[in-house]
């Protein structure tokens, strides 16, 4: 009998995952199939009941419920307890715990250009989940700085004093963060400003930025922000979301059958699937 496998979220027509998983399966010879389910708040803990009644594998959450699941499990480890989210669960003897790979898998993802944080100055543009995620993640690393700067600089203040580990951490507005780029060695923009379709925006513009610097864009549809083709055209090394949104789904995949996957067949496949949409 195949092995369930999921992704909650709403909405989650979009998703790519379901196409980057089964071909996973496929490729892996594992009797697995994952599914979409569109699954409003009022019913998560239902649907999470429901999978774990029907013995699910795992399953991947996404927007809304990475936050609003951690009840609903039966235990969630370390990093996504101090992270406050969770995007990956699964089925460990019949216990639902809960993950979380997005910073990891950011991580992953950052490291064939930029080996390794330690001593690197870092900002992190945004303060919501994803930012918190990458910022918590990168925190272990032992950078020399990681601030964060956010139209709210307050919000970016909470998100520095909830961390947990021990690091040199300043919040800015995104005035003041445009006027001190130059000293940093990698910029992670994580906000939705520049996604399609409203590909013409970006968070401020890069002044001073330090040639050979490092600026990520967490975003992927389109391929290359406004942010990232500015930054480029300064000097700097760029890179998308795709390697996250990669390497956050081979790290469950890898949570749920011990096997981390090919990367770059996973890569492939989500590009194929960009390549129906506007980019």
């Amino acid at each position: 009998m195949k092995k369930l496998f999921a992704v909650l979220g709403d909405p989650i027509g979009h998703s790519m995952s379901p196409v980057m998983h089964n071909d996973l399966f496929s490729f892996y010879n594992i009797d697995g199939v994952y599914l979409p389910f569109q699954v409003k708040d009022e019913d998560l803990y239902d649907a999470v009941k429901g999978l774990k009644a029907l013995g699910v594998g795992g399953f991947n959450v996404t927007v809304p419920h990475k936050s609003k699941i951690l009840p609903f499990l039966d235990g969630i480890d370390e990093l996504a307890a101090n992270i406050g989210a969770v995007n990956t669960v699964v089925n460990e003897n019949g216990q639902l715990m809960g993950y979380n790979t997005d910073g990891p898998g950011f991580l992953k993802g950052l490291n064939p250009i930029l080996p390794k944080i330690a001593g690197q100055k870092v900002l992190i543009i945004g303060a919501g989940g994803a930012a918190r995620a990458i910022y918590f993640t990168l925190a272990k690393e032992n950078p020399d700085t990681l601030d964060i700067a956010n139209r709210t600089v307050e919000k970016a203040r909470e998100l520095i004093k909830d961390c947990p580990y021990s690091v040199s951490s300043r919040a800015y507005s995104f005035e003041e963060a445009s006027e001190s780029l130059g000293e940093y060695d990698l910029v992670v923009q994580t906000t939705v400003i520049g996604m399609s379709p409203k590909i013409d925006e970006q968070p401020f513009v890069l002044n001073n930025l330090r040639k050979q610097a490092v600026f990520c864009d967490i975003i992927y549809n389109p391929l290359e922000t406004k942010f990232l083709k500015e930054a480029e055209q300064k000097g700097a090394i760029i890179q998308n979301g795709l390697d996250m949104f990669v390497y956050q789904g081979a790290l469950a995949f890898e949570k749920w059958t011990g096997i981390f996957p090919d990367v770059e067949r996973m890569r492939d496949n989500v590009l194929k699937q960009l390549g129906g949409r506007t980019c």
